[in-house]
């Protein structure tokens, strides 16, 4: 008998796969079926500060009374806050899979503002989408990842609930900055982030926005540093994410050790059949393989389990590009 049922922070899934952060996860007829057909869980669409304060200026824009500033801020302020606390609260109703939450923060306040708010309003788990671009010049590399530290030490402090830190890929020690973070409170980390990608429009000659959908090749840098922090750092579970389209993507990231992968791109072009498909494929895999549980594949091919761990490490081609163009 396959069991591809699992546990993540603390929470039980029926299966290892979770509906990732997108504005899908807004409507949930469209995730009771996605539940029904085997996600294991559910990350809602971030609560981004940003976009609120966008929001409030707009309304400033088009208003006549600009000394109303303050009080238009914090209508919009309260009103998005509140929707999506009761988008949570719904979710954790109706729901039969782990409800996860997500936020996106400029403030240290902000942070812990909308978070405790946001456990009181049931979600099973918070996830901590912090996406930073610094551009000054003369700017400490090392007070950004401090930022980081300060966010989830914070949080750690005031919840009871699993901080999960979703990550770009954009750091330079990315093993030693999820230790940091493991230290800090948080319970798994999200690997990893989506940048916006922005593109030219050659005709116009202006910036435009770039595809917003993730390509298959995404996967090759979410499997390369899972494998490297799940062999590192065993004590802090790892969701993949980015890149991951089929069966052949989430049963990689399982076995270089992830407890979870994320699918968001495949749910917008396939729809539900893109989960059973998955998990169906997973499990023919695992039948073939003579595997009945996760846990008897899990991790057997991250850095600390297989002789040739450098592989992971290796930045430039080499012999190995080499031999493939003689």
């Amino acid at each position: 008998m396959i069991d591809i049922s699992t546990s993540f922070v603390g929470l039980e899934l029926q299966s290892p796969l979770i509906v990732g952060s997108s504005g899908l996860t807004r409507n949930l007829d469209k995730v009771k079926y996605f539940a029904k057909v085997g996600a294991g869980a559910v990350v809602c669409k971030s609560l981004f500060e940003e976009q609120i304060e966008a929001q409030g200026l707009e309304m400033l824009r088009q208003s006549d009374y600009p000394e109303a500033a303050d009080y238009i801020a914090t209508y919009v302020r309260s009103e998005e806050l509140s929707r999506y606390l009761e988008h949570i609260e719904k979710a954790r109703k109706e729901l039969t899979i782990p409800v996860i939450a997500s936020i996106n923060c400029r403030l240290s306040s902000s942070w812990i503002e909308f978070a405790s708010q946001i456990e009181q309003a049931g979600a099973h788990a918070l996830e901590v989408n912090i996406m930073r671009l610094e551009t000054d010049l003369f700017f400490d590399p090392k007070k950004n990842e401090d930022f980081y530290v300060q966010v989830v030490s914070e949080l750690s402090k005031r919840l009871s609930i699993p901080i999960i830190v979703k990550l770009s890929r954009h750091h330079t020690a990315i093993p030693a900055l999820v230790d940091k973070l493991r230290a800090a409170g948080a319970s798994a980390v999200t690997l990893f982030n989506r940048a916006y990608q922005p593109d030219i429009d050659l005709d116009k000659e202006e910036l435009i926005s770039g595809d917003i959908f993730t390509h298959a090749g995404d996967f090759t840098d979410t499997m390369r540093f899972t494998g490297l922090v799940s062999g590192l750092i065993p004590q802090i579970e790892i969701s993949a994410s980015t890149g991951v389209y089929t069966w052949q993507e989430l049963v990689k990231a399982l076995l270089v050790g992830a407890q979870t992968a994320q699918m968001c791109t495949a749910l917008y072009k396939q729809g539900a059949p893109a989960i059973s498909d998955a998990l169906m494929g997973m499990r023919m895999w695992m039948q073939k393989q003579g595997y009945e549980r996760i846990d008897e594949f899990r991790a057997r091919l991250n850095s600390t389990s297989i002789p040739e761990a450098g592989l992971f490490e290796r930045m430039q081609f080499m012999k190995y590009f080499s031999r493939h163009v003689e």
